[in-house]
């Protein structure tokens, strides 16, 4: 995946003013509750969760922290999610997109 001409082949977060890189997420099935609450440190208005190439939802318990925070979450695969922030960012709206990258499975 490329983010301003940059490639990234791990998992990341991307905000307005920065790229956290290496957001310590190998595949959808290993997001834990944790994960997503260390965003609400980041204060975005929105995440929105990029789930790899497939869309799948996650726990609703998984969203909590956020939730608790008031920080609204939407869930699409990462490309629609690259898509949104796009569309967001533009706007000018502070939204943190948290894209999973699935690293490629060694045979």
């Amino acid at each position: 995946m490329a983010v301003n001409g940059v490639r990234y082949e791990s998992s990341l977060v991307v905000l307005p003013d920065r790229i956290m890189e290496n957001w310590d997420i190998q595949d959808f099935e290993s997001l834990a509750q944790g994960d997503l609450s260390a965003l609400v440190s980041l204060k975005p208005e929105l995440v929105l969760l990029g789930t790899g190439d497939l869309l799948r939802f996650p726990d609703s318990k998984l969203l909590a922290g956020l939730a608790a925070a008031g920080i609204g979450a939407e869930i699409m695969d990462t490309r629609a999610a690259c898509r949104t922030y796009n569309i967001l960012a533009e706007e000018g709206r502070n939204v943190a997109a948290a894209l999973i990258i699935s690293q490629a499975k060694q045979v």
